[in-house]
């Protein structure tokens, strides 16, 4: 591959599918920077949230044994084969769990949106994906009913003095789900690595909804579309600042067949791996 593009693309544009089929191949990635939410509902997203990580609320939201929603303390995740923790702390937000009262009117809509646009996105890999590759249901299917669409919002602190050798705001990691949709943090930071092994920054203009593939998508399109690695570096000492993102995992029904494992299974086994189970 001489050069890793990831493409930039319009929701309405008319050759949009074969645009995000091509980039999503090439690369892993694509953005959609033209899209039906707007900066002031981005903007308040960030504000009841970075509210909600300055509180002392946190621990009265702490993710129960064996669930998966709710606040996770910072150094609680690492990437799947880490000896380090990752640099950060997040909430889990599900359409029919629990919020903090400051960020659910925000939250619901903000994640309702996504999650459509999700759907559209696989409707389009559905499509250009005709003649290549066979799933065991069209992508755009297997998230309807599903309640494990996951809205993840983390702050990463600035980091402090004693930052241990290997250890970063998030390690190279693939993501588990099928496609992840990510609205531009508030901070750089997002690196993406290339077929060769080179890491190349994603761009991260205000309004962009960078999406990518998962571990999911990979196994059930046979490597079509690949799962690329990605990591969150740590800032100069002059830009250590907070940095807030917020990932929209979209996730198939866990009965779905992805290709030797359901989802469910696959799922089990990587929370596992990844110190969350």
């Amino acid at each position: 591959m001489a050069e890793f593009e990831i493409l930039a693309i319009g929701l309405d544009e008319v050759d949009a599918p074969a645009k995000f089929a091509k980039s999503f191949r090439e690369t892993g990635f694509a953005i959609i920077k033209d899209h039906n939410i707007s900066s002031d509902e981005i903007d308040r997203m960030y504000g009841v949230w970075t509210d909600f990580f300055a509180s002392d609320e946190g621990p009265n939201f702490a993710v129960k044994p064996g669930e998966s929603a709710g606040y996770f303390g910072y150094k609680s995740e690492n990437a799947k084969g880490s000896a380090n923790k990752d640099l950060k702390e997040f909430f889990h937000a599900y359409q029919n769990k629990t919020l903090p009262n400051i960020t659910e009117k925000e939250t619901r809509d903000f994640q309702e949106k996504l999650i459509k646009m999700g759907s559209t996105l696989l409707g389009w890999l559905d499509q250009e994906s005709e003649g290549h590759v066979s799933f065991s249901e069209p992508l755009e299917n297997m998230i309807n009913g599903s309640d494990m669409n996951l809205l993840r919002i983390i702050h990463y602190p600035p980091l402090p003095d004693n930052v241990e050798p290997g250890e970063v705001r998030a390690a190279a990691h693939e993501d588990i789900n099928l496609i992840t949709l990510l609205v531009t943090g508030t901070e750089p930071g997002l690196q993406a690595k290339d077929v060769n092994g080179n890491w190349h920054d994603v761009p991260c203009k205000p309004g962009y909804i960078t999406v990518n593939s998962g571990d999911m998508l990979s196994m059930a399109s046979k490597g079509h579309y690949p799962s690329t690695p990605h990591r969150v570096v740590n800032p100069p000492k002059q830009e250590n600042r907070s940095r807030y993102s917020m990932p929209l995992f979209v996730h198939p029904r866990p009965d779905v067949l992805l290709d030797k494992l359901t989802a469910g299974e696959f799922l089990d086994e990587r929370l596992k791996e990844i110190g969350l189970k």
